[in-house]
Protein backbone atom coordinates (compact mmCIF):
# COMPACT_ATOMS: atom_id res chain seq x y z
CA UNK A 1 0.00 0.00 0.00
CA UNK A 2 1.39 3.38 -1.00
CA UNK A 3 2.42 5.75 1.72
CA UNK A 4 0.02 8.70 1.59
CA UNK A 5 1.77 10.73 4.27
CA UNK A 6 2.27 14.32 3.15
CA UNK A 7 5.90 15.08 2.38
CA UNK A 8 7.45 18.18 3.95
CA UNK A 9 7.61 21.07 1.55
CA UNK A 10 11.11 21.72 0.24
CA UNK A 11 12.46 25.23 0.03
CA UNK A 12 12.27 26.60 -3.47
CA UNK A 13 15.62 27.34 -5.05
CA UNK A 14 15.93 30.58 -6.93
CA UNK A 15 15.11 30.14 -10.56
CA UNK A 16 16.58 31.90 -13.53
CA UNK A 17 20.19 31.88 -12.36
CA UNK A 18 21.43 31.67 -15.94
CA UNK A 19 22.80 34.54 -17.97
CA UNK A 20 21.19 36.69 -20.59
CA UNK A 21 22.73 39.13 -23.08
CA UNK A 22 23.30 42.61 -21.68
CA UNK A 23 21.30 44.77 -24.07
CA UNK A 24 22.84 47.94 -22.65
CA UNK A 25 26.36 46.84 -23.60
CA UNK A 26 25.40 45.47 -27.02
CA UNK A 27 23.14 48.40 -27.86
CA UNK A 28 25.69 50.92 -26.60
CA UNK A 29 28.49 49.49 -28.74
CA UNK A 30 26.25 49.42 -31.81
CA UNK A 31 25.13 53.00 -31.18
CA UNK A 32 28.66 54.29 -30.52
CA UNK A 33 30.32 52.60 -33.50
CA UNK A 34 27.32 53.32 -35.72
CA UNK A 35 27.36 56.99 -34.75
CA UNK A 36 31.07 57.37 -35.47
CA UNK A 37 30.97 55.50 -38.78
CA UNK A 38 27.67 57.13 -39.76
CA UNK A 39 29.06 60.60 -39.12
CA UNK A 40 32.10 59.83 -41.25
CA UNK A 41 29.89 58.61 -44.11
CA UNK A 42 27.76 61.78 -43.89
CA UNK A 43 30.95 63.79 -44.30
CA UNK A 44 31.70 61.92 -47.53
CA UNK A 45 34.07 59.32 -46.13
CA UNK A 46 34.13 55.59 -46.88
CA UNK A 47 34.33 52.65 -44.52
CA UNK A 48 37.30 51.27 -46.47
CA UNK A 49 39.31 54.32 -45.44
CA UNK A 50 39.38 53.27 -41.78
CA UNK A 51 39.77 49.53 -42.33
CA UNK A 52 43.55 49.39 -41.99
CA UNK A 53 44.92 46.02 -40.77
CA UNK A 54 48.34 47.51 -40.10
CA UNK A 55 46.94 50.15 -37.77
CA UNK A 56 44.85 47.52 -35.97
CA UNK A 57 47.90 45.30 -35.43
CA UNK A 58 49.95 48.21 -34.04
CA UNK A 59 47.25 49.56 -31.72
CA UNK A 60 45.69 46.37 -30.36
CA UNK A 61 48.94 44.40 -30.28
CA UNK A 62 50.75 47.22 -28.51
CA UNK A 63 47.87 47.82 -26.08
CA UNK A 64 47.55 44.16 -25.12
CA UNK A 65 51.31 43.86 -24.66
CA UNK A 66 51.54 46.97 -22.47
CA UNK A 67 48.59 45.77 -20.38
CA UNK A 68 50.24 42.38 -19.85
CA UNK A 69 53.34 44.16 -18.58
CA UNK A 70 51.18 46.15 -16.15
CA UNK A 71 49.08 43.34 -14.64
CA UNK A 72 50.14 39.95 -13.24
CA UNK A 73 49.41 37.15 -15.71
CA UNK A 74 46.72 35.47 -13.57
CA UNK A 75 44.93 38.80 -13.11
CA UNK A 76 45.15 39.47 -16.85
CA UNK A 77 43.67 36.05 -17.67
CA UNK A 78 40.89 36.53 -15.11
CA UNK A 79 40.09 39.88 -16.68
CA UNK A 80 39.71 38.23 -20.08
CA UNK A 81 37.23 35.77 -18.57
CA UNK A 82 35.45 38.67 -16.88
CA UNK A 83 34.57 39.98 -20.35
CA UNK A 84 31.58 37.64 -20.17
CA UNK A 85 30.21 39.85 -17.38
CA UNK A 86 30.37 42.83 -19.74
CA UNK A 87 28.25 41.20 -22.44
CA UNK A 88 26.07 38.97 -20.25
CA UNK A 89 24.28 39.57 -16.96
CA UNK A 90 23.11 37.01 -14.40
CA UNK A 91 19.38 36.61 -13.93
CA UNK A 92 19.66 36.80 -10.18
CA UNK A 93 17.36 39.38 -8.61
CA UNK A 94 16.95 40.28 -4.93
CA UNK A 95 13.37 38.98 -4.99
CA UNK A 96 14.38 35.48 -6.09
CA UNK A 97 17.01 35.39 -3.34
CA UNK A 98 14.47 36.54 -0.75
CA UNK A 99 12.05 33.78 -1.75
CA UNK A 100 14.78 31.15 -1.53
CA UNK A 101 15.98 32.33 1.89
CA UNK A 102 12.42 32.48 3.22
CA UNK A 103 11.96 28.84 2.14
CA UNK A 104 14.98 27.83 4.22
CA UNK A 105 13.84 30.00 7.14
CA UNK A 106 10.39 28.37 7.13
CA UNK A 107 11.85 24.87 7.22
CA UNK A 108 14.35 25.80 9.94
CA UNK A 109 11.53 27.34 12.00
CA UNK A 110 9.49 24.12 11.81
CA UNK A 111 12.17 21.43 12.04
CA UNK A 112 15.23 23.18 13.42
CA UNK A 113 18.23 24.57 11.60
CA UNK A 114 19.87 21.11 11.44
CA UNK A 115 17.09 20.07 9.00
CA UNK A 116 18.75 22.32 6.39
CA UNK A 117 21.86 20.13 6.19
CA UNK A 118 20.83 18.29 3.01
CA UNK A 119 19.25 21.41 1.49
CA UNK A 120 22.45 23.41 2.02
CA UNK A 121 24.47 20.96 -0.07
CA UNK A 122 22.11 21.47 -3.04
CA UNK A 123 22.21 25.30 -3.00
CA UNK A 124 23.47 26.59 -6.37
CA UNK A 125 25.11 29.79 -5.18
CA UNK A 126 28.50 29.01 -3.52
CA UNK A 127 28.27 31.98 -1.14
CA UNK A 128 24.81 31.07 0.16
CA UNK A 129 25.77 27.39 0.35
CA UNK A 130 28.82 28.17 2.49
CA UNK A 131 26.85 30.49 4.79
CA UNK A 132 24.11 27.88 5.31
CA UNK A 133 26.66 25.12 5.98
CA UNK A 134 28.32 27.28 8.62
CA UNK A 135 24.93 27.92 10.19
CA UNK A 136 24.01 24.22 10.18
CA UNK A 137 27.38 23.34 11.75
CA UNK A 138 26.54 25.60 14.70
CA UNK A 139 29.18 28.23 13.98
CA UNK A 140 28.94 31.31 16.18
CA UNK A 141 26.89 34.15 14.70
CA UNK A 142 29.75 36.65 14.80
CA UNK A 143 32.12 34.13 13.22
CA UNK A 144 29.70 33.53 10.35
CA UNK A 145 29.44 37.26 9.69
CA UNK A 146 33.21 37.75 9.96
CA UNK A 147 34.06 34.85 7.61
CA UNK A 148 31.48 35.75 4.98
CA UNK A 149 32.34 39.46 5.03
CA UNK A 150 36.01 38.52 4.60
CA UNK A 151 35.09 36.44 1.55
CA UNK A 152 33.06 39.35 0.16
CA UNK A 153 36.00 41.70 0.64
CA UNK A 154 38.41 39.35 -1.15
CA UNK A 155 36.01 38.95 -4.08
CA UNK A 156 35.43 42.69 -4.32
CA UNK A 157 39.20 43.28 -4.38
CA UNK A 158 39.57 40.67 -7.14
CA UNK A 159 36.89 42.34 -9.26
CA UNK A 160 38.54 45.72 -8.80
CA UNK A 161 41.89 44.29 -9.99
CA UNK A 162 40.17 42.89 -13.10
CA UNK A 163 38.49 46.23 -13.81
CA UNK A 164 41.86 48.00 -13.56
CA UNK A 165 43.21 45.77 -16.35
CA UNK A 166 40.71 47.26 -18.80
CA UNK A 167 41.23 50.71 -17.32
CA UNK A 168 44.96 50.36 -18.00
CA UNK A 169 44.24 49.26 -21.57
CA UNK A 170 42.08 52.36 -21.98
CA UNK A 171 45.01 54.50 -20.90
CA UNK A 172 47.56 52.86 -23.19
CA UNK A 173 45.47 52.59 -26.38
CA UNK A 174 45.43 56.33 -27.32
CA UNK A 175 49.19 56.59 -26.83
CA UNK A 176 49.84 53.46 -28.90
CA UNK A 177 47.56 55.01 -31.52
CA UNK A 178 49.80 58.08 -31.65
CA UNK A 179 52.83 55.81 -32.03
CA UNK A 180 51.09 54.14 -34.97
CA UNK A 181 50.37 57.53 -36.53
CA UNK A 182 54.02 58.58 -36.18
CA UNK A 183 55.19 55.32 -37.76
CA UNK A 184 52.82 55.98 -40.64
CA UNK A 185 54.14 59.52 -41.06
CA UNK A 186 57.71 58.21 -41.18
CA UNK A 187 56.72 56.10 -44.17
CA UNK A 188 55.00 59.12 -45.73
CA UNK A 189 58.21 61.16 -45.53
CA UNK A 190 59.82 58.72 -47.93
CA UNK A 191 57.44 59.83 -50.70
CA UNK A 192 57.54 63.63 -50.41
CA UNK A 193 58.15 63.95 -54.15
CA UNK A 194 54.67 62.57 -54.88
CA UNK A 195 52.21 64.96 -53.20
CA UNK A 196 49.22 62.74 -53.99
CA UNK A 197 50.88 59.79 -52.31
CA UNK A 198 51.76 61.99 -49.32
CA UNK A 199 48.12 63.02 -48.81
CA UNK A 200 46.91 59.43 -48.95
CA UNK A 201 49.66 58.30 -46.59
CA UNK A 202 48.85 60.93 -43.98
CA UNK A 203 45.17 59.90 -44.03
CA UNK A 204 46.14 56.26 -43.48
CA UNK A 205 48.59 57.18 -40.72
CA UNK A 206 45.91 58.86 -38.61
CA UNK A 207 43.70 55.76 -38.69
CA UNK A 208 45.86 54.33 -35.89
CA UNK A 209 44.95 57.33 -33.72
CA UNK A 210 41.27 56.68 -34.40
CA UNK A 211 41.67 53.05 -33.38
CA UNK A 212 43.50 53.98 -30.18
CA UNK A 213 41.22 56.78 -28.98
CA UNK A 214 38.08 55.01 -30.19
CA UNK A 215 38.80 51.65 -28.54
CA UNK A 216 39.75 53.35 -25.25
CA UNK A 217 36.60 55.45 -24.98
CA UNK A 218 34.10 53.13 -26.62
CA UNK A 219 35.17 49.81 -25.11
CA UNK A 220 38.10 49.56 -22.66
CA UNK A 221 37.14 52.25 -20.12
CA UNK A 222 33.37 51.52 -20.30
CA UNK A 223 34.14 47.80 -19.84
CA UNK A 224 36.09 48.59 -16.65
CA UNK A 225 33.15 50.58 -15.30
CA UNK A 226 30.68 47.82 -16.24
CA UNK A 227 32.79 45.25 -14.33
CA UNK A 228 32.72 47.52 -11.27
CA UNK A 229 28.94 47.90 -11.60
CA UNK A 230 28.53 44.12 -11.84
CA UNK A 231 30.73 43.68 -8.75
CA UNK A 232 28.63 46.20 -6.83
CA UNK A 233 25.43 44.33 -7.74
CA UNK A 234 27.00 41.01 -6.73
CA UNK A 235 28.04 42.42 -3.34
CA UNK A 236 24.49 43.65 -2.71
CA UNK A 237 23.10 40.18 -3.47
CA UNK A 238 25.65 38.57 -1.14
CA UNK A 239 24.84 41.03 1.65
CA UNK A 240 21.18 40.09 1.21
CA UNK A 241 22.03 36.39 1.48
CA UNK A 242 24.16 36.96 4.57
CA UNK A 243 21.46 38.96 6.34
CA UNK A 244 18.96 36.21 5.54
CA UNK A 245 21.18 33.47 6.97
CA UNK A 246 21.87 35.59 10.06
CA UNK A 247 18.10 35.90 10.55
CA UNK A 248 17.74 32.11 10.30
CA UNK A 249 20.48 31.55 12.90
CA UNK A 250 18.82 34.07 15.22
CA UNK A 251 15.57 32.09 14.90
CA UNK A 252 13.55 35.03 13.60
CA UNK A 253 10.07 34.51 12.26
CA UNK A 254 10.15 34.04 8.44
CA UNK A 255 7.71 36.95 8.06
CA UNK A 256 10.08 39.18 10.02
CA UNK A 257 13.02 38.00 7.91
CA UNK A 258 11.07 38.78 4.74
CA UNK A 259 10.24 42.27 5.99
CA UNK A 260 13.89 42.86 6.89
CA UNK A 261 15.24 41.61 3.53
CA UNK A 262 12.66 43.50 1.47
CA UNK A 263 13.49 46.70 3.35
CA UNK A 264 17.18 46.00 2.75
CA UNK A 265 16.54 45.44 -0.97
CA UNK A 266 14.63 48.72 -1.17
CA UNK A 267 17.49 50.56 0.54
CA UNK A 268 19.87 49.28 -2.14
CA UNK A 269 17.63 50.12 -5.11
CA UNK A 270 18.87 52.62 -7.71
CA UNK A 271 18.11 56.21 -6.70
CA UNK A 272 15.54 56.72 -9.50
CA UNK A 273 13.50 53.66 -8.46
CA UNK A 274 13.75 54.64 -4.79
CA UNK A 275 12.48 58.14 -5.56
CA UNK A 276 9.61 56.71 -7.60
CA UNK A 277 8.66 54.37 -4.76
CA UNK A 278 8.77 57.28 -2.31
CA UNK A 279 6.55 59.42 -4.55
CA UNK A 280 4.09 56.54 -4.93
CA UNK A 281 4.01 56.00 -1.19
CA UNK A 282 3.53 59.71 -0.50
CA UNK A 283 0.91 60.31 -3.17
CA UNK A 284 -2.34 61.70 -1.75
CA UNK A 285 -5.05 59.06 -1.40
CA UNK A 286 -8.63 59.84 -2.37
CA UNK A 287 -10.72 60.89 0.57
CA UNK A 288 -13.32 58.33 1.67
CA UNK A 289 -16.92 59.10 0.71
CA UNK A 290 -18.92 60.66 3.57
CA UNK A 291 -21.17 58.16 5.25
CA UNK A 292 -24.88 58.88 5.08
CA UNK A 293 -26.75 58.80 8.35
CA UNK A 294 -28.94 55.77 8.65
Amino acid sequence: MADNKPQPEKPKAAKGRGSKPDLATIGGLILAVGGIVGGMILEGGKIQEILQPTAAVIVFGGTIGATMVTAPLNTFLRALKRLMAVFFEKQQTPQTIIEEVIGYATKARKNGIVSLEQEAERVEDPFLRKALNLAVDGTDLQEIRKMMELEMGVEEHRHEAEAKVFEAAGGYAPTIGIIGAVLGLIQVMKHLANIEEVGRGIAVAFVATIYGVGSANVFFIPAANKIRARAHQAMQIKELMLEGVIGIVEGLNPKLIRTKLEAYARDNMPAAKKQKAKETKGAPQPAPAPSTPG
